[in-house]
């Protein structure tokens, strides 16, 4: 028997058999089209393994107060045809087992703490930057839940005094997610940013915004380790950027070695590189069996 994952995002659905030290099996990915279409081919794939649990790691916002009436539900997302749908509902008509249910965000942030770069931590964060701006944290040992969950990719960042850019977020305009997404850096420069690989501007400005963001994260929930991915990551030159920026921020305030002496083995990339997502999603069913 397997376990099922689910890695859920607003381009691509991510379906995948595991075990249970992560280990994918087998993996297969579909366009995230409307509800409907989609979710056939979900259950198509998975009806094709006797699973014991199903782990789902989701685009949200989710709503992951069991006690809701709610509770399962992409809500409010401006994904408008995934407005308010019953993800966890859907998947148990077909699959009578636990599932997990969680963003995609915290899914990857449990999936590095298992068996990724946090391994043996007690807490972490783990953030994508990419078509969105999305940041998962465990606390104590657990994922963050609270009012709803994490978003600490529409926090205000103070903008960069040479910066006019409005911002492209439809909700705050110039957050972080409006100032440093994927989508950001395009409309800000007028190409995606895998054609400005070589503008030492632009990567300069991103390192900016996301130095800044990671230092408030530092500050609010001293994390022992900070995971960085997605796809506008995949640019070399930034993550080391992006350190020396939270280094600045910090400006000494918080006296730690792991910031002041070992800042390239605290905000890192992931160990499980591409895998952090559908590898959280496996973690998410193990967690639910175990429940």
């Amino acid at each position: 028997m397997y376990l099922g994952a689910i890695e859920a995002g607003g381009t691509k659905f991510v379906c995948a058999v595991g075990d249970d030290d992560g280990r994918v099996r087998q993996r297969e990915m579909f366009p995230t089209t409307t509800p409907e279409e989609t979710m056939r081919s979900v259950i198509r794939f998975f009806q094709q393994f006797e699973l014991k649990a199903i782990g789902i790691g989701s685009f949200g916002p989710i709503d992951l107060n069991k006690s809701s009436r709610t509770y399962g539900y992409i809500t409010s997302t401006p994904k408008r045809k995934w407005e308010n749908f019953n993800f966890v509902g859907e998947m148990s008509k077909y699959f009578p087992v636990p599932i997990g249910f969680d963003t995609d965000v915290n899914a990857a942030a449990l999936g590095e703490r298992l068996w990724g770069a946090a391994k043996g931590t007690n807490s972490c964060l783990y953030m994508t930057v990419g078509t969105g701006i999305g940041v998962g944290a465990i606390v104590e040992g657990r994922l963050l839940h609270g009012l709803l969950h994490p978003e600490m990719g529409h926090i205000l960042v103070r903008r960069h005094p040479e910066d006019g850019f409005a911002g492209c977020c439809p909700f705050h305009s110039d957050c972080l997610e409006g100032m440093a997404s994927g989508p950001a850096i395009e409309k800000r420069w007028g190409k995606k940013g895998a054609e400005l690989t070589n503008h030492t501007e632009v990567w300069e400005l991103e390192a900016f915004y996301l130095g800044q963001a990671i230092a408030q994260y530092i500050l609010t929930l001293s994390p022992e380790k900070i995971i960085v991915g997605g796809g506008v990551m995949k640019q070399t030159q930034l993550l080391p950027a992006v350190r020396r920026y939270v280094i600045d921020f910090l400006n000494g305030y918080i006296q730690h070695e792991a910031i002041l002496q070992h800042i390239d083995e605290y905000v890192v990339r992931p160990g499980l590189g591409d895998n952090a997502g559908i590898c959280g999603a496996l973690a998410l069913a193990k967690q639910a069996l175990g429940e």
